[in-house]
């Protein structure tokens, strides 16, 4: 079945299987002319824009293991309501998600809990995001999923 829903959840899943793949010049190149909105614990906003600009923020910020070259993430993503305005040209979605990791030495624990707001584009090729609002709502230990805390 093909849908203009369907096909936004695949975004949205395909997002998170990039980054557990270890994949960031992928999930970057899903932003090329989109932007991620980080909402941090006590409200404040930074916008990164464009494919450059996101592949620089989780390449600075996302650690990847030699032994796999991926992060050792499992992006668990729940809760996609999809709603496609009028026209069909534009959509927008709320979902969450709670990353889980692993490693040898880090017992399996989940290590953050978010809420994304989401809104899409149709274009000739299909959807693509416009904008991804990343909102942290609970936040476990980040020490061995990120290269450094953000600012």
């Amino acid at each position: 079945m093909n849908c203009d829903s369907c096909a936004i959840k695949n975004l949205i899943y395909q997002y998170a299987q990039h980054i557990d793949n270890g994949d960031l010049d992928s999930v970057a190149a899903m932003f090329d002319s989109g932007r991620i909105v980080a909402v941090d614990g006590d409200g404040r906003e930074t916008a990164i824009e464009g494919r450059g600009a996101v592949l620089a923020l989780y390449k600075s910020f996302t650690r990847i293991y030699n032994d796999n070259h991926t992060p050792h993430t499992l992006h668990m993503t729940t809760n996609v309501l999809v709603d496609v305005k009028p026209g069909g040209e534009r959509a927008s979605a709320e979902s969450c998600a709670v990353v889980f990791q692993a490693l040898e030495d880090f017992p399996l624990q989940p290590i953050i809990g978010v809420r994304y707001s989401d809104t899409f584009t149709r274009e000739s090729a299909g959807w693509r995001f416009e904008q991804r609002r990343i909102e942290t709502r609970l936040s476990g230990d980040l020490s061995r999923h990120l290269l450094r805390q953000p600012a």
